[in-house]
């Protein structure tokens, strides 16, 4: 098992309106790329005005559901960090890079 200081951090969110997200700081503990199809979607995005997660956190990569990304060995993300913002969805990894 991966020690969670191990996984790859997330280096900026530049999502609006997500419930972690505070000044392009990633609240949650860890959160989950999934999608489908070569999107990478970040799975915890949550739209809420309710504020969400830590208040000092530095926030990484807990699973990696998108296989066919060249950064994902075993369903763990192997970036030295993640960027999150706007692509296809409101909240997508913006490190992802297929195969």
């Amino acid at each position: 098992m991966t020690d969670l200081m191990d996984l790859p951090a997330i280096a900026e969110c530049s999502v609006a309106g997500c419930s972690y997200n505070d000044h392009s700081s990633c609240h949650a503990a860890a959160i989950t790329v999934g999608g489908s199809n070569g999107d990478a979607q970040c799975a915890t995005f949550i739209p809420l005005g309710v504020k969400g997660g830590l208040d000092k956190v530095l926030s990484h990569v807990g699973a990696c559901q998108r296989a066919e990304c060249a950064h994902n060995s075993q369903l763990e993300c192997t970036a030295d960090s993640i960027r999150v913002g706007a692509g296809h969805d409101a909240a997508d990894c913006l490190t992802f890079a297929p195969r």
